[in-house]
């Protein structure tokens, strides 16, 4: 006896479509984790209140070769110690020397930089200081310039967009292979719902 199940009598099953939504989910979410990985060193510190700046003079080495990353937290000048490494402004930029003596009664510091083989001419004023070093680490500094750029920046911002975007479209795509995949089994409900009402009819005119 032939087998009266058909192609079209057996419930529809989801097929495939799951790769290209899959594929878009995890480039989306590379591209934001990217992002993210890249925001950190600057990030954090900025939260917890500490201050990045990029070493680019050898004045410190070996304790901070060129091209590290200093993070400098704020703290009174009064609190500054003798050996500590202090931020402070000279002629417009930002130096990091070792304080070799802190000048209560004058409000000024006298700092040295550790390859200098003499103390700086002069002392840093109260009002020039910015903070004590915390933190340093090192070939950070170059990335730091990068990514204080404004367009590095903007390609940053356009790179987290196109994660947000592509997860946005992986479930999309999800919904719409859901939709259609219940409106086959609608269709299929409808027409074994109509199969089971003409075999009814055929029994039952068979039975008259």
């Amino acid at each position: 006896m032939a087998d009266s199940r058909t192609s079209t009598s057996r419930r529809p099953i989801k097929k495939g479509g799951i790769l290209i939504p899959a594929l878009c989910n995890v480039i989306g979410t590379l591209l934001i984790v990217l992002v993210i990985a890249t925001s950190l060193p600057l990030a954090i510190p900025s939260l917890l209140g500490y201050e990045a700046y990029n070493v680019v003079s050898g004045s410190m080495e070996p304790t901070l070769p060129v091209g590290s990353v200093i993070y400098v937290e704020d703290v009174e000048p009064e609190t500054v110690n003798k050996d500590d490494i202090i931020a402070f402004y000279s002629n417009g930029t930002v130096v990091t020397h070792r304080v070799v003596e802190n000048h209560y009664f004058y409000d000024e510091i006298t700092t040295k930089g550790d390859a200098n083989e003499k103390e700086d001419i002069n002392p840093v004023p109260y009002n020039q200081f910015i903070g004590r070093v915390k933190w340093h680490l090192p070939f950070l500094g170059n990335y730091l310039m990068i990514y204080s750029n404004p367009i590095t920046k903007i390609y940053l911002m356009v790179l987290a967009f196109c994660g947000v975007m592509f997860n946005i479209l992986a479930g999309r795509m999800r919904r719409r292979a859901e939709e259609k995949f219940r409106e086959e089994v609608e269709r299929w409900e409808r027409r074994q719902a109509a199969r089971s009402r003409a075999e009814l009819e055929k029994i039952r005119k068979q039975s008259l």
